[in-house]
């Protein structure tokens, strides 16, 4: 069953994306969540352990920029526990 959700992004990258799903034949909707699956296949420590990242430097224009929210020593340890309760 599939679930909608509000995404924002550059209006640049949107144009490319939808330019890069159109010669391939596949919706925006389904590129994103091919890229979703595939990166939540395992459990990743960092953005840059994806092998996604790799892809997206190769094809970027300039350096990709990953802007993340700094978290709280309590939340780093409510997700270091949680993530042991999950195994």
């Amino acid at each position: 069953m599939d679930s909608k959700i509000t995404l924002s992004f550059d209006t640049e990258v949107i144009s490319k994306a939808k330019q890069f799903a159109d010669s391939h034949n596949i919706s925006l909707s389904r590129l994103t969540e091919f890229l979703y699956r595939n990166i939540t296949k395992k459990n990743y420590r960092s953005l840059e352990d994806l092998p996604l990242a790799d892809w997206v430097n190769a094809v970027a224009e300039g350096e990709a920029v990953y802007v993340t929210k700094h978290k709280t020593r309590n939340q780093t340890k409510q997700a270091f526990y949680q993530s042991k309760k999950a195994k």
